[in-house]
C-alpha cells in the first residue's frame, strides 16, 4: 500500500480528505453563470484543467485542444499512455516542492471546491447495467424464486446485463422525481397507472470506457481501456418492475434516473488497492478468465437522510467491471469513448451489508428502523446518499456523495 503523496495545498494532506494528490479525479465544474471547464479536484479546491491548456500551462495533447468541451472525452479517446502522462505532469505541479511558477500557475487557475456547480463529468454514450454482485443476486432470487433456484442457470458463467438509458444518466444533487408506470396490485384485478409505491436505490459503481473498440477485446485490454469509476445509484421502482420484468428483463424500472457521482476517480490512482474477484464455484470460459486482481478495495456505504444504513465493499463483485466490458464485446458490440457500465448491486453476505432498500427490508416485509422512523421502501422526501473510499496509509481516495432527494410523483401525466 503506498503512502500519502504530500502536496503544497495543505488541505490535500488531511488524512480523510477525498482529494488528496494520491487521488486527483477529474470533473466538470462552473462557477456562478460561468462556462461549463473540466476541472481536477485537489484538497478544497478545483484545479481550472481547461484554463491551464487554454494558456498553454499545461497540455495533454500538443495538436489540439481536447479540454475545451464541457466533458472528458476527447481526452479519454488519447488512450492509457496520454492518460498517464498528464497525470504525471500535474502531479509534478502539485506536489510538495513544486517550482514557484507551478504554484502561482495552479492558484491562478484554480477555484474554492464550495463556490462550484459540479456537472456530469462526461457525454454519456450509451449506458449497460449488470448484476454482478453475488449476494444481491442471490437475496433477489431467494426473495422471488426461493432459495434452491435463487440464481439463474447462466449466473455462474457471466456478467448479466441490460442495455439502460444513457439519457436517464444524472449528476449528484439532481432531484428525483417518483416515478409513474404500470402496477400490478392485489387490490385490482387488472393493473393500474399510478406512482410507484416501492421506489429504491441501488448501491453500484460505474465504470467508463476511455477508447472506442470495434470488436471483441480481452479481459485484460478491457482492464486497461477502463479510464475511471463513479459511484452509480441506480434508482428503481420495484412494483414497476415486478409487472414488466417478464419475459424481456427491466425497462421502465430503471428508466427514471441513474445517478452518478461527480468525479471519476481514474484506474491509476486505484492501482494500489487492486484486489482479486472472489472464489469461483465454477471455471469461467477463457474469454472471461481472471489473469490478474482486477476487483478494487473500495469501502462503501449508503445514507438515508444523513444516517448510514449499510456498508459494504467493491470486493464483493463476483465479476469486475474488466470482465463485465470483455464480455460486453464478445458478440462484436462496438463500445464508445464514454460508455458508462454499472455494476449491479454491491452487497455483502451480512444484513447491513445489503445496498439496496428490497434486500435490507427483505422486499418490505421486515421494515427497517432509521432515524426517520420505519422504512420499507423510500418516501418522498427522502435524501439518499452513495459513499466510497479506498483506504491508503494516512491517506483516503474518495469519490465525493452521489446524492439524490426523492420527490413526490408529479400530477397524471396523461389526465384530461
Amino acid at each position: 500500500m503506498t503512502d500519502l503523496k504530500r502536496s503544497w495545498l495543505e488541505s490535500a494532506n488531511a488524512p480523510d480528505a477525498d482529494f488528496p494528490l494520491n487521488n486527483l479525479p477529474y470533473g466538470v465544474f462552473s462557477v456562478e453563470d460561468g462556462d461549463l471547464r473540466c476541472g481536477v479536484a485537489l484538497g478544497d479546491r478545483i484545479i481550472d484543467a481547461t484554463g491551464l491548456e487554454a494558456a498553454g500551462i499545461l497540455r495533454a495533447d500538443l495538436e489540439a485542444d481536447v479540454l475545451d468541451a464541457p466533458f472528458w472525452n476527447d481526452f479519454m479517446e488519447l488512450g492509457p499512455k496520454a492518460w498517464s502522462a498528464y497525470r504525471a505532469a500535474l502531479t509534478a505541479m502539485l506536489e510538495e516542492g513544486a517550482n514557484e511558477a507551478a504554484q502561482d500557475a495552479i492558484t491562478i487557475y484554480s477555484v474554492p471546491m464550495g463556490e462550484a456547480t459540479l456537472h456530469l463529468p462526461i457525454r454519456v454514450a450509451e449506458y449497460t447495467d449488470f448484476y454482478a454482485g453475488r449476494h444481491h443476486a442471490s437475496n433477489v432470487g431467494t426473495m422471488f424464486r426461493g432459495p434452491e433456484n435463487a440464481l439463474p442457470p447462466n449466473w455462474l458463467h457471466m456478467p448479466i446485463g441490460y442495455n439502460g438509458r444513457a439519457s436517464s444518466v444524472v449528476v449528484s444533487g439532481t432531484a428525483i422525481r417518483r416515478p409513474w408506470g404500470q402496477l400490478k396490485s392485489p387490490e385490482h384485478e387488472t393493473p393500474i397507472f399510478a406512482p410507484s409505491r416501492r421506489f429504491d436505490i441501488e448501491l453500484e459503481m460505474g465504470a467508463i470506457v476511455g477508447v472506442a473498440s470495434n470488436g471483441p477485446i480481452s479481459v485484460d485490454q478491457a482492464f486497461e481501456n477502463i479510464f475511471g469509476y463513479v459511484l452509480l445509484n441506480d434508482w428503481s421502482a420495484r412494483d414497476i418492475q415486478a409487472w414488466e420484468y417478464q419475459p424481456l428483463g427491466p425497462f421502465q424500472a430503471k428508466a427514471t434516473a441513474t445517478t452518478i457521482s461527480p468525479w471519476i476517480v481514474t484506474a491509476e490512482a486505484l492501482a494500489p488497492f487492486r484486489t482479486a474477484t472472489p472464489k469461483r464455484e465454477r471455471p469461467l470460459l477463457a474469454h472471461l478468465q481472471d489473469t490478474t486482481p482486477m476487483n478494487h478495495d473500495i469501502a462503501l456505504s449508503v445514507i438515508l437522510n444523513g444516517e448510514t444504513i449499510a456498508e459494504t465493499n467493491a470486493n464483493e463483485l463476483y465479476y469486475s467491471s474488466a470482465q463485465q466490458l470483455a464480455h460486453h464485446t464478445s458478440s462484436g458490440c462496438p463500445m464508445r469513448s464514454g460508455d458508462l457500465l454499472g455494476t449491479g448491486t454491491i452487497s455483502g453476505p451480512e444484513k447491513h451489508q445489503r445496498g439496496s432498500l428490497l434486500e435490507l427490508t427483505w422486499g418490505g416485509k421486515e421494515p427497517l428502523q432509521t432515524a426517520s422512523g420505519l422504512r420499507t421502501f423510500i418516501e418522498d422526501g427522502d435524501t439518499l446518499s452513495l459513499h466510497g473510499a479506498a483506504i491508503g496509509n494516512g491517506y483516503r481516495v474518495g469519490f465525493g456523495p452521489c446524492t439524490g432527494a426523492v420527490h413526490p410523483a408529479a400530477e397524471d401525466p396523461f389526465a384530461t
